[in-house]
């Protein structure tokens, strides 16, 4: 098949076409909000210098790991068990599963702040060698409280295809963390406390707009829903299964990818942690175009699972990849070739060093980017452990030699071993992924 004829082909594929649509109202808020981000890291990296922005890094990453310790990521499971009821029409099932699961959320939340309150000092010590650092911790921790049923209401605004509102909402929650910012930076108000600030600020804002916008959505598709009895549903027992899974799953990649910041604070120094955020940085330029495809392609992948059109998951697996891929290649040989130039020029030359992390960074983030759709796929063909097991393992061998060569050879070492461990457990999900599709494919038709 020729260029054209396979680009026509792409076009005239419904899946594909609904997976852009609603990939474009994330893209369109994404990128604009990516170039403020980006800015906005500049500022902040030339306000706080190397040390306070790696102060700064391992706070947000110690308040974020607390409270992904207890979430069940929850948009998860709205999107796996109430868009089929909204979509079947049974709706007391589906008002009753909107009702357990963000009831479920808000508990969890509290129990994570208190949680984060409790394990601050301990935090302020062992990663910012500063127990008074423990107040802006949980300061900084009151995020958790404002995005109390989050991610239930993101699944909830998923299911109804709101992706439009969502990406409206990221687009002006990245606004007003960028004047915010923007304005300590031109009144020169240098502190770790402001910046925080400027993030609490955008992320309250996000996560008390989402809620609102999702309750609107209920009241419209699923009127007096709030009265429905959570005994109207009667697969609850299916239904936490499936959030465990994906709470361990979650609680694997706090310890094997979202932590690395905090082991570099403790094994090293927070100067370390600063670079490693700039590189991150630069690693997150190819997350831009590619995250708003993660959501509706996983939507679409449930679809075509649960109506056994094997093929058309298949196909559409291949053009996702493909778009990603002429992309992440673009923008990752870009940042190959350019950014031992343009890191010193836009943060200065203390963050020089921030470099080689960054294309250690790119491999690993690239092939990530590239095959997405890696677990989402396994999810909706009724595997969620195998992403959990395959995490946990390959994570397992990561943190061994974390602490065995971080100490020797700092950050970039963390950024060496994080980009492998992505390259080594997608790759394994990517083939049992497909090796499931075809097997599953293989047994309807002798059906």
């Amino acid at each position: 098949m020729n260029l054209r004829n396979r680009l026509a082909a792409w076009r005239s594929d419904p899946l594909l076409r609904r997976v852009v649509k609603n990939s474009g109202y994330l893209a369109s808020s994404n990128v604009i909000a990516a170039g403020l981000s980006f800015v906005q890291g500049i500022l902040v990296a030339r306000l706080l210098g190397v040390d306070k922005l790696g102060e700064v890094t391992a706070i947000i990453a110690f308040v974020t790991a607390v409270n992904n310790l207890l979430s069940f990521r929850m948009y998860e499971v709205v999107v796996r068990f109430f868009s089929p009821a909204l979509a079947a029409g049974k709706k007391d099932e589906a008002a009753a599963i909107a009702k357990g699961t963000g009831l479920t959320e808000a508990v969890t939340s509290i129990a994570a702040f208190l949680i984060m309150v409790l394990l601050a000092p301990w935090a302020a010590r062992t990663f910012l060698k500063d127990p008074a650092a423990a107040t802006w911790v949980v300061y900084y921790g009151v995020i958790i409280l404002s995005n109390i049923i989050f991610e239930t209401s993101r699944g909830i605004l998923q299911s109804h295809n709101r992706f439009d509102q969502f990406a409206s909402i990221n687009l002006a929650q990245s606004i007003l963390t960028f004047i915010v910012i923007a304005t300590a930076f031109l009144s020169a108000s240098a502190s770790v406390p402001f910046v925080l600030t400027a993030y609490i600020a955008g992320k309250t804002l996000f996560g008390a707009a989402v809620i609102v916008l999702a309750v609107r959505a209920l009241n419209a598709s699923l009127p007096g829903w709030w009265r429905t009895p959570l005994r109207a549903y009667s697969g609850w027992r299916g239904l936490f299964s499936f959030a465990l899974n994906t709470n361990l799953n979650g609680t694997v990649n706090i310890f094997v990818r979202d932590n690395i910041p905090l082991y570099i604070a403790s094994l090293t120094s927070t100067a370390g942690v600063g670079y490693f955020k700039i590189a991150l940085g630069f690693t997150n330029i190819l997350m831009t175009p590619v995250d708003p495809f993660i959501h509706p392609t996983y939507t679409e992948i449930t679809r075509t699972i649960a109506e056994r059109k094997y093929s058309a998951t298949l196909r559409l697996l291949r053009r996702v990849s493909w778009i990603v891929a002429g992309w992440v290649a673009a923008a990752g040989g870009f940042i190959i070739l350019f950014g031992w130039w343009l890191i010193p020029l836009l943060y200065t030359q203390q963050y020089a060093p921030a470099y080689p992390a960054a294309v250690l960074l790119i491999v690993g983030y690239g092939v990530a980017n590239i095959f997405n759709w890696n677990r989402p796929l396994l999810l909706a063909l009724g595997k969620p452990s195998f992403p959990l097991i395959v995490a946990a393992t390959v994570g397992a061998v990561e943190l061994a030699l974390i602490f065995w060569l971080v100490p020797l050879y700092g950050y970039l070492a963390a950024a060496g071993i994080l980009s492998a461990y992505l390259v080594v457990s997608v790759g394994i999900n990517v083939w049992r992924g497909l090796i499931e599709v075809k097997h599953q494919s293989a047994a309807g038709a002798q059906a």
